[in-house]
């Protein structure tokens, strides 16, 4: 049997990370209550215009998924931490939450009508988010949209985030992996509060 590789092994250790630190997280910052305002309004104006099926990717505790679950959207959360599943489907017992990764979602070609990647691509190594906006593309329907939220930086590095390692991503940098994913790139909104890191989202669409 062959070792795993460097991506592998790295995945694993965020999932550990968050796994070990998820009923904190979860008190902390798993309600909608908890989200910027401005975020709030951009997400539920996103999904509020996107038709079809609705993927949360990279759930975490689930707060997002069943907040647009209740607004009326039909919306499945997919969470690679096991611990944060088992409180998702403890918050919110009556939305679709399973264990899976953006890379590997388990859902058939062009059967979504939006992605959101809320923050789930910051702890990825650079060289893996292609892959996780090329999976995103496959499942999307054409017309489908896509919306990403990350910390924004003036260059590609990585810093220590609070549970493990992240990366900035300068803006231009990332609309440029979404189009080479062969995804339109719509907008892209910016977020900077006095004593908070850069923040950053790009809505996209599959053409």
């Amino acid at each position: 049997m062959s070792a795993p590789s460097a991506a592998a092994r790295a995945d694993a250790r965020v999932v550990a990370a968050y796994d070990d630190r998820a009923d904190e997280y979860a008190e902390v910052l798993g309600s909608i209550d908890a989200v910027h305002p401005e975020d709030r309004t951009l997400v539920e104006d996103w999904a509020d215009t996107t038709h079809g099926l609705l993927l949360d990717v990279g759930c975490g505790p689930g707060h997002w998924t069943a907040h647009l679950h209740r607004r009326g959207h039909a919306v499945i959360g997919i969470e690679p931490v096991p611990r944060f599943v088992e409180l998702a489907r403890a918050a919110a017992p009556e939305v679709d939450f399973r264990t899976g990764t953006i890379e590997a979602t388990g859902l058939s070609d062009g059967g979504v009508g939006g992605v959101l990647s809320w923050y789930s691509l910051v702890h990825h190594r650079p060289d893996r988010v292609p892959v996780a906006l090329a999976e995103c593309r496959r499942i999307l329907a054409p017309g489908g949209g896509l919306l990403v939220g990350f910390f924004e930086g003036p260059t590609l590095e990585p810093f220590d985030h609070a549970v493990t390692t992240a990366h900035r991503w300068p803006v231009e940098r990332m609309v440029a992996a979404i189009e080479d994913a062969g995804l339109t790139v719509d907008a892209v909104h910016r977020r900077s509060d006095d004593g908070a890191r850069p923040h950053a989202a790009v809505v996209a669409h599959r053409a």
